[in-house]
């Protein structure tokens, strides 16, 4: 190849990988999770990084890329105080910067990026002038690794701030046999050891009016939530009217009952238990209809330590005559801070028994997944088999994911659940 030629075809290829480079901006507010996890550590809000005063703290930004490449990166800053340093890395790969002027953007430097997969962009002050390193909003990110399939949480419309920085929830509807009143709901549910973390809600036995399943809460507290939603669509218990509210008429001893709101609103109990991850817990579910207008739903829990079934809550709900529909189970993190974190659940042994008093076991189902994934902006979510039982997988960032909507059949126990159910109490 003569000189002209090669030189053509260099600047061809220059061309085609400017054309290829793409740019996007990533804000923090819906990106980023501190590296320290104290009352200290830099604060994550919608408006970004804040309270970022520690030498050797920061914060990781990930981003989800389809394809190898290099990735430039800047910081887009708030206002700087003297000279400060840090250090930026992506797979180990280190590259300091200071960051002088009034920017607000600092470009940091460039990456090659080897495979497609969730890149995790860790930012670590190393010195500081003055009190504080700035505020970040964003990292503006550019390179042939970007693509429009890149995932991340592009922007706060419908508060995706927070729900991004939630994860993804994870969902495990059972296929129920046709034509079969179910009034009982049976499940086993198995957190493996060090995914008992804070913010997590193993939801165990789920149905279309509500939920019943443990909680990690705080460092010292956990709990055995069930909750029943009101017909009355608001997310503020005041405002629902008298016939439309949840009943409580009984409940077990040391419950607290009450009303919640937020997330829709209704009758909740809750169940202060010290559950531990790595041994199996049982869930059981009432759902019978109260004449041709209402429905009574009474969840139990059973305490291995005492070989008892306890009384958690039974509720009466308003407008609706209904045995038990849309069984379901669902891994969700509702502490933002801690949605960078994976945690996995095992449901297994699901039955329900009819009207008739026959039990039917329930293999099949159907994983899915909140709007969080579905919009594209977090793509760390799992569902799955594993022999005799169903697992959920969210958060944490892994690249393995499964697709939602996926059915699933999980092999059969062929052991009913050896509850006498005239002495619950």
């Amino acid at each position: 190849m003569n000189r002209s030629a090669k030189g053509l075809l260099a600047g061809l290829l220059l061309f085609s990988s400017v054309i290829n480079a793409q740019s996007v901006t990533v804000p923090t507010g819906g990106n980023a999770w501190a590296l320290e996890r104290s009352e200290e550590a830099v604060r994550i809000r919608n408006n970004g990084v804040t309270n970022w005063t520690k030498v050797n703290d920061g914060f990781t930004t990930y981003i989800r890329v389809t394809q190898p490449g290099t990735l430039k990166v800047w910081l887009e800053t708030g206002a700087v105080t003297g000279s400060p340093e840090i250090a930026v890395s992506l797979f180990k790969k280190v590259q300091k910067a200071t960051l002088k002027g009034a920017g607000p953007s600092f470009y940091i430097g460039e990456w090659n990026i080897k495979d497609s997969g969730y890149v995790p962009i860790v930012v670590k002050g190393i010195k500081k002038d003055g009190c504080c390193f700035p505020d970040v909003t964003a990292l503006k990110l550019e390179g042939s690794a970007l693509t429009d399939k890149a995932s991340y949480t592009k922007n706060n419309e419908g508060n995706f701030f927070h729900w991004g920085r939630r994860g993804p929830s994870v969902h495990m509807g059972y296929q129920l046999p046709k034509e079969v009143d179910a009034e009982w709901f049976y499940n086993e549910v198995t957190v493996p050891e060090g995914n008992d973390l804070i913010g997590s809600y193993f939801m165990a036995n789920g149905f279309g009016e509500g939920y019943f399943g443990m909680q990690v809460n705080s460092a010292t507290e956990r709990r055995i939530l069930f909750s029943v939603w009101s017909p009355y669509q608001t997310d503020d218990p005041k405002q629902i009217p008298e016939d439309h509210k949840i009943k409580m008429l009984k409940k077990g001893e040391g419950v607290y009952s009450g009303e919640f709101g937020n997330e829709g609103s209704g009758g909740q109990s809750i169940l202060r238990y010290n559950w531990k991850a790595a041994i199996t817990y049982k869930f059981l579910l009432h759902v019978v209809p109260d004449g041709d207008s209402h429905t009574i739903y009474t969840a139990y829990f059973y305490d291995g330590a005492k070989n008892t079934w306890l009384l958690v809550a039974s509720f009466r709900r308003p407008k609706l005559a209904t045995y038990l529909k849309r069984p379901h189970s669902f891994l969700e993190n509702f502490s933002p801070n801690q949605g960078d974190l994976e945690r996995k659940v095992f449901f297994g042994n699901q039955w329900v028994r009819d009207t008739k008093g026959n039990w039917h076991e329930l293999t099949k189902a159907r994983f899915t997944a909140d709007n969080t994934a579905r919009v594209g902006y977090r793509k760390d979510y799992a569902g799955g088999t594993r022999g005799q039982q169903f697992y959920l997988r969210n958060c944490g960032f892994f690249n393995d994911y499964v697709p939602y909507d996926t059915l699933l059949e999980r092999a059969p126990t062929g052991k009913a659940p050896q509850v006498d159910l005239n002495a619950l109490p």
